[in-house]
């Protein structure tokens, strides 16, 4: 079945079936870090994102401090405990710098909480309202994978800058953007044989659709695999791979994430932008490391994928990927971890009518990544 097929069979399965989730669309990511004002002058230095949002001892807040950035349809948020005494410490010490929150944008999050909780979800955070001057906003949250966690926000009542709470966040810089658009879809990582079992959380709990698989003969090198089901909701708008380890004949990037991480969690956000040679350009102006490929991989790129838009040698010399499905081709790079530990990465991607992720990319990325991992010895 092509990707086109699929779509189609989502779209008449919730038709028939009615959507007890409706999701509008991510509406933010929130991080946990050792330290917030730095991490957000480095979002803004390396990646061009604004300062939209803030939260911490000015407001009121004595617990934690939150910045909230933005770029485009992107909003994330970082957050900084305020004393030794807050779980978010936790959190940090076991983890380290690392996603806690995908907030969901809903219309009615109490149904969201409801209907979650009782097809199986555990609670993290019956509906609450919250209000200010420009007007209110109610949130519910469950706990997924590891210590992650979905809060679904409903803000059809509300015109504040971000959240009750939270004051405008103003300052004098402001780099300009890289064309970073929107969030095209985050992956989560779990453990050895733990895939199927979120796979049929996400289906049972949220109603998600399974859209693609890929097994160990999809994704794998002479010493490595892994094995990824991607998860999709009724729109499309959410979209959420889950990888877990394979055997190989020595340790995966899935392994390496989950000894460093301590635990299973997000390993990837893909930004999507409508113009990947612009914005890989600024970003590798800005400092942002990409893992790279052989040269090889382009002599024979035309051979793979047919014709394109863009010049083979500005990709080549970027290090971006393309691949083609049946409803077109996209284009792709990865950085490397943005951390000292080797677990959260991101992704640019810009779609030319192709809905897939890359299948024919695997092999050249995975051997990059290992290529890294032999240099941290963790192969």
């Amino acid at each position: 079945m092509n990707t086109k097929d699929v779509s189609s069979t989502i779209e008449k399965i919730y038709k028939d079936a009615g959507d007890f989730l409706p999701l509008n669309g991510t509406d933010y990511v929130e991080f946990y870090v050792g330290n917030a004002k730095q991490s957000a002058h480095f979002y803004k230095t390396a990646f061009g994102f604004q300062s939209l949002a803030y939260k911490g001892l000015e407001t009121g807040c004595r617990d934690y401090a939150s910045y909230v950035l933005a770029q485009d349809k992107i909003r994330i948020v970082l957050t900084t405990p305020l004393n030794s005494k807050s779980p978010i410490n936790d959190h940090l010490r076991k983890h380290g710098d690392g996603v806690k929150v995908i907030a969901l944008w809903v219309d009615d999050a109490t149904k969201s909480y409801s209907e979650t909780i009782a097809r199986g979800a555990k609670s993290f955070m019956e509906p609450i309202k919250e209000e200010d001057e420009n007007g209110y906003v109610i949130r519910s949250g469950i706990y997924t994978y590891g210590e992650t966690i979905h809060l679904f926000v409903e803000r059809k009542n509300y015109n504040g800058t971000f959240l009750p709470g939270y004051k405008t966040w103003q300052t004098d810089y402001n780099p300009a953007p890289t064309g970073l658009k929107y969030i095209d879809h985050m992956v989560g990582n779990v453990g050895w044989n733990e895939m199927n079992t979120w796979v049929d959380y996400y289906k049972k709990v949220m109603g998600f659709i399974n859209l693609l698989s890929f097994d160990d003969k999809d994704i794998s090198t002479e010493y490595s695999a892994l094995m990824s089901k991607v998860m999709s909701n009724g729109n499309g708008r959410i979209k959420f791979p889950i990888n877990e380890p394979a055997k190989g004949k020595k340790k995966s990037q899935i392994e390496e994430y989950i000894d460093f991480y301590e635990g299973q969690g997000v390993q990837h956000l893909a930004l999507a932008t409508d113009n990947i040679i612009e914005t890989v350009t600024a970003l590798k102006s800005r400092g942002v490391e990409f893992l790279t490929v052989p040269h090889i991989y382009y002599e024979e790129l035309l051979k793979r994928i047919g014709e394109i838009d863009e010049n083979i040698a500005e990709l080549a010399n970027l290090g971006i990927l393309v691949d083609r499905d049946d409803e077109g081709y996209m284009l792709q790079i990865f950085t490397k971890p943005v951390e000292d530990r080797p677990t959260l990465f991101y992704e640019i991607i810009q779609r030319k009518g192709a809905t897939s992720f890359g299948k024919g990319n695997f092999k050249a990325l995975f051997e990059s990544i290992e290529a890294e991992q032999a240099k941290r010895g963790t192969l």
